[in-house]
């Protein structure tokens, strides 16, 4: 019997807000909450986008990634920016209570719902990275990141990739980069969680120079995402069905 697949879409990085009871921590930092340092610019309308053209849950935070970073796991050197990482523990604790535990939370709890269920959850987590950093240029238009471990990961990027191609011949979409799939972050984590028959996590990877500029092209450019997404994962659930039934001589 094919397993039906459930969506689930997410947007860790999705704005650069910081909350009032602790804006006076980044006095001074301004300028770096504007940066791709302080959110990914292009993520959370990509996110929206794949949400509503799969009619799958959509959770995102607009909170700034310099206050604890969504995308990291606990004890990660990088969980905490340098505005943050020095104050006291009793801060720290709070901004894992009231921000980092609340949004992870809710993830995992739904998906564990799905699964319960009898449903494979296909999770896109929306990114978006800078096209230059520390003076070396970053040569793709798209990443798509996975475990090269996991066989549902892998078939849905080489697929996610083809249909891209198809759509978009004059984009470079890369697979594991510009970081490896397995790397820490969100996916890694729930992949600990819940075994690879039940979980596909993709870590999806815009280059921000298709988004800064906003206007006709970037949505296009997002279009192309969105449908080659909708066509990659409507061939794997075909593919499933025709599994699932088997076939007769």
């Amino acid at each position: 019997m094919a397993v039906a697949d459930h969506f689930l879409i997410t947007c860790e990085h999705g704005g650069n807000r910081i909350p009032t009871r602790y804006r006076d921590l980044f006095s001074g930092c301004e300028a770096l909450l504007r940066t791709h340092r302080g959110y990914d610019p292009g993520a959370l309308v990509l996110a929206r986008e794949l949400a509503e053209a799969l009619a799958a849950p959509l959770f995102v935070s607009t909170t700034s990634r310099l206050l604890a970073d969504l995308n990291r796991s606990l004890g990660h050197p990088r969980l905490y920016s340098e505005a943050t990482r020095d104050t006291p523990l009793a801060v720290r604790r709070e901004i894992l209570e009231r921000h980092y535990l609340p949004y992870r939370n809710k993830v995992e709890t739904a998906i564990a719902a799905a699964t319960e269920q009898g449903s494979r959850v296909i999770h896109i987590s929306s990114h978006s990275f800078t096209p230059v950093l520390d003076g070396a240029v970053r040569s793709a238009d798209i990443g798509l990141l996975y475990d090269p471990a996991r066989r549902g990961e892998v078939e849905l990027c080489r697929c996610w990739q083809t249909h891209l191609q198809a759509l978009a011949p004059e984009l470079k979409v890369r697979r594991n980069y510009p970081y490896t799939g397995s790397s820490d972050g969100l996916t890694a984590y729930l992949r600990r969680r819940f075994p690879a028959d039940v979980y596909v996590g993709i870590e999806l990877e815009i280059n921000q120079k298709h988004a800064l500029p906003g206007g006709r092209r970037w949505r296009a450019f997002r279009g192309r995402v969105v449908e080659a997404l909708r066509l990659a994962t409507a061939g794997q659930q075909g593919l499933q069905d025709s599994i699932g039934q088997g076939t007769s001589d």
